[in-house]
């Protein structure tokens, strides 16, 4: 038996993004609304200006892990099938799917008469060309893994597509909807190779100009876009711009329509004034120090339970987030499938300075943490720094641009000769699912890096099995007490410290519409539109 995704028609499926992204009411973080009464902005042209905190790393969905360039792959390439704003899984170049009861099998029926921005028609041979591809384990690419169970992908006809798992895996639609699984035009994956990071060329709203890192990347209006009457913009324009203060500037002076993150502890000084809305919701982005478990003294779980002892998760989130979000309490956010919520560890400096003392480093020790340069960034590590102090553990704080933050990492070939001691960092499981939350980032030794983000290091057979157990069946009940007990195992062990879930903040013009946040923290512009 057959189970069939409910297939939307352009109509609905085009009015469901649209009021999607419509709100104009900012919510604090118990989700009252706090929207406030203000003048509206004005707009001349149809040209976008939006204002991030991090320089992209590339343009390949295929081979990038961050949220950010993600965001604006999304523009320019899609996939088989994606998400509304509230993570359900939509069809986009799909129109339809078919998964067997084993979830082994999985056939897509894709969208016609579309076609790839260099002229290349979208059919099921493109499909195949790109996820043989990311299937292909001498690839070497980042998001491998994601696609690793993919046995064979087989061309039906012009238009249908057959994919053969190796085995089940219920969680496969909600990997197809992840942007990894955005799609290039074959030939441009030909002509560029992997340099299709700086030369994307796919079937999105928009098409791509250029990209100067540190400086900006560019893309503008495709004429000839599938879904009728979209974009509804010229250009947009992206710009890094990792200075807090100077993103909200951009945003009051209307250098920029759109910014995003808003610094937590500027929502009220902004929102409702100079035509600005702040939009506030919960998400799914978790917050973590993650410690090398390979690295004395993170080797002994005393001395990493000290440490989440050691920090006051309470005031991280005043203090840090300016209560933009929530204490967090299991691997994985609430919202994500299969979440189990654990016991907190609690903020006790004696119990952490017994621990320490139990695993003889009673006088504490010195370490790195590593991060972003961007002021959030900078401020949260700070905050970390300080809290240990307090049970001797002298931290340098080591923050880094992206891209250089990104090598010392991910380029690591034997995990002996990681660096890295502690990371402070953000995961988004763009699938919503548990898997996504765990697998890449717990999932034992081959999550580590390069092939995956296991940058903790962490390497626990039990959970290993229970994640293979959820993997290895479709039933939702049996997926669910596999990850609720990996969950528990991994908080037992303490691999992370583990600190908060996020509120999406986002500042806009009052005349755009049609732009938001996705609980993973990645944004859609697909929709956009400035309305007077």
């Amino acid at each position: 038996m057959k189970k069939a995704l409910s297939v939307l028609s352009l109509l609905a499926l085009s009015m469901v993004l649209i009021l999607a992204g419509c709100s104009s009411a900012s919510n604090d973080s118990d989700g009252k609304d706090s929207a406030k009464e203000t003048e509206k902005a004005k707009k001349e042209g149809k040209d976008i200006v939006i204002a991030v905190q991090d320089n992209f790393t590339g343009m390949d969905p295929h081979d990038t892990n961050d949220t950010l360039s993600g965001s604006v792959q999304k523009t320019m390439l899609e996939g088989l099938v994606g998400f509304d704003k509230n993570m359900n899984v939509i069809p986009v170049l799909a129109e339809e799917y078919l998964a067997n009861d084993d979830a082994t099998e999985f056939t897509f029926k894709l969208r016609q008469n579309v076609t790839f921005h260099d002229g290349t028609p979208f059919n099921a041979e493109a499909v195949k060309v790109n996820f043989d591809r990311l299937a292909d384990p001498e690839s070497g690419l980042k998001r491998h893994s994601l696609y690793s169970l993919i046995e064979k992908t087989e061309v039906i006809d012009e238009y249908e597509v057959k994919f053969t798992l190796s085995e089940p895996f219920g969680a496969m639609i909600n990997t197809f909807a992840h942007p990894a699984g955005l799609i290039h035009s074959p030939k441009a994956l030909e002509e560029f190779g992997n340099d299709v990071a700086r030369n994307p060329v796919g079937t999105g709203p928009f098409k791509f100009v250029e990209w100067k890192p540190s400086e900006g990347l560019e893309i503008v209006k495709n004429e000839d876009y599938w879904l009728e009457g979209f974009p509804k913009v010229d250009k947009i324009t992206f710009k890094p711009v990792a200075e807090n203060g100077s993103r909200i500037a951009m945003l009051q002076t209307g250098e920029a329509d759109f910014i995003y993150p808003v610094p937590t502890e500027q929502v009220e000084n902004i929102n409702g004034k100079n035509g600005i809305e702040v939009e506030s919701n919960p998400s799914i982005i978790v917050r973590y120090m993650a410690m090398n478990t390979l690295k004395k003294p993170y080797d002994d779980v005393r001395v990493r339970q000290a440490l989440n002892h050691a920090i006051n998760k309470e005031a991280f989130i005043k203090v840090v987030m300016n209560n933009q979000g929530n204490v967090l309490d299991s691997v994985i956010a609430p919202d994500v499938q299969f979440y189990a919520k654990q016991d907190a560890y609690a903020f006790d400096l004696e119990k952490a300075k017994s621990l320490l003392k139990e695993a003889g480093y009673e006088n504490g020790f010195k370490t790195k943490l590593w991060g972003g340069n961007n002021s959030s960034a900078i401020k949260a590590m700070e905050f970390l720094q300080q809290q240990l102090a307090q049970i001797n553990v002298e931290v340098e704080v080591v923050p880094m641009e992206a891209g250089t933050l990104s090598d010392r990492i991910w380029s690591v070939q034997n995990a002996e000769d990681a660096e890295i001691e502690l990371y402070y960092a953000g995961w988004s499981p763009s699938t919503g699912d548990a898997d996504w939350g765990m697998r890449p980032l717990l999932g034992g030794t081959e999550a580590y890096p390069p092939f995956s983000y296991n940058v903790a290091y962490y390497d626990n057979p039990k959970v290993d099995e229970s994640i293979l157990a959820a993997l290895q069946t479709a039933d939702l009940e049996k997926r669910g007490q596999a990850y609720e007990e990996a969950q528990n195992i991994i908080w037992e062990d303490a691999p992370w410290a583990f600190l908060s879930t996020d509120n999406t903040l986002a500042g806009k013009k009052n005349y755009l519409q049609g732009v938001y946040l996705l609980p993973d923290g990645s944004l859609s512009v697909s929709e956009i539109e400035i309305v007077e």
